[in-house]
């Protein structure tokens, strides 16, 4: 019997599956560390929202929405609620998106 006929058959992922892979719940994120101390508070604010746009583009793409075209504001609102972030604002919707379309 051949070698690879004994390996068992990976799992689908969501590039390979016929229909979209559920998102692993329940969310656990990672341990947040301090942010550096004496910066302005507009690169606070802009820091956050970028890090919030990386989350809701990773659960989006997990949940099968791979075009930016397809992620409306009311999608990326669900996807929010879902992973338990407050609701995005519609500058982060914009964000999400130009994240999935550099991402390509």
């Amino acid at each position: 019997m051949p070698a690879a006929a004994l390996k068992p058959k990976p799992l689908p992922t969501q590039s390979t599956a016929r229909r979209a892979v559920q998102l692993d719940l329940p969310y656990a994120p990672v341990l947040k560390s301090p942010l550096p101390a004496g910066r302005p508070r507009e690169w606070y604010i802009s820091h956050n929202r970028r890090l919030k746009a990386m989350r809701l583009a990773i659960a989006l793409l997990d949940s099968g929405v791979f075009l930016p075209g397809q992620a409306r504001n009311e999608t990326i609102r669900d996807a929010a609620r879902l992973i338990g972030v407050h609701p995005p604002s519609d500058t982060t919707c914009h964000m999400v998106r130009a994240l999935m379309k550099y991402s390509r």
